[in-house]
């Protein structure tokens, strides 16, 4: 009994241990009962919670958080999101969406575009705290979306204010519409920054047309 005492305690321990492995990874004692979702404003935590698909019950250890953040970062709205386990039975998933920079028009509808120029909502009616821009096909690859977005960027806030629309007919052919049907001839998207100062210093100046696609050699009309 004595020589045996060792080997019953160690078979005790190996079955309490695979019991309790059994327990977590096996069976739902410790599984899902909730997917929390957090900083959704486009989406909805039903959107999310849709696209990971988590099976209630499925035993907690078991979720694959990588995989789980990879399918809420193939939401198009997503820029980043976190995905934790909270121990017994929650999956918490902490999104941060795309920050909507412009909106373009599209067949009576608006696509809202991010600052790299990625489309990840539609809506019907104009977002009235975003500027127009004008694009045939916007995307993160389209040279003419990065430079259209580039030169947004780059506008000062006297611009801003009187902007209408950046309307972009390829990369080097960017115009803006400002208000009183006055119009910026912008060119290409090199030297923004001077532009736009230059451009914002001619805003009081007599004339419809204000041309720095050369700011060097600016014609006001």
């Amino acid at each position: 009994m004595r020589a045996a005492a060792p080997w019953v305690a160690t078979l005790a321990v190996l079955l309490v241990l695979g019991l309790g492995a059994w327990t977590v990874y096996g069976t739902s004692v410790l599984g899902v009962r909730q997917v929390l979702v957090a900083g959704t404003s486009v989406l909805t935590p039903l959107d999310v919670r849709d696209a990971v698909g988590i099976r209630p019950g499925t035993p907690l250890a078991r979720v694959d958080t990588d995989q789980v953040r990879r399918r809420v970062f193939g939401l198009a709205p997503v820029a980043h999101a976190t995905v934790t386990r909270d121990w017994p039975d929650t999956i918490r998933i902490a999104v941060v969406e795309r920050t909507a920079v412009a909106a373009v028009p599209k067949e009576k509808q608006f696509l809202i575009v991010d600052a790299g120029g990625v489309v990840f909502h539609t809506v019907a009616k104009r977002p009235a705290d975003l500027p127009l821009v004008q694009l045939a096909q916007p995307a993160p690859d389209d040279p003419t979306t990065r430079a259209a977005l580039s030169v947004l960027a780059a506008l000062t806030a006297e611009l801003r204010g009187r902007l209408v629309e950046v309307v972009a007919e390829s990369p080097t052919r960017i115009r803006l519409a400002l208000r009183d049907k006055r119009t910026v001839v912008w060119g290409d998207a090199t030297e923004n920054e001077t532009k736009a100062q230059v451009a914002t210093a001619l805003l009081d100046r007599p004339g419809t047309e204000i041309d720095v696609s050369a700011p060097e050699v600016v014609t006001v009309r």
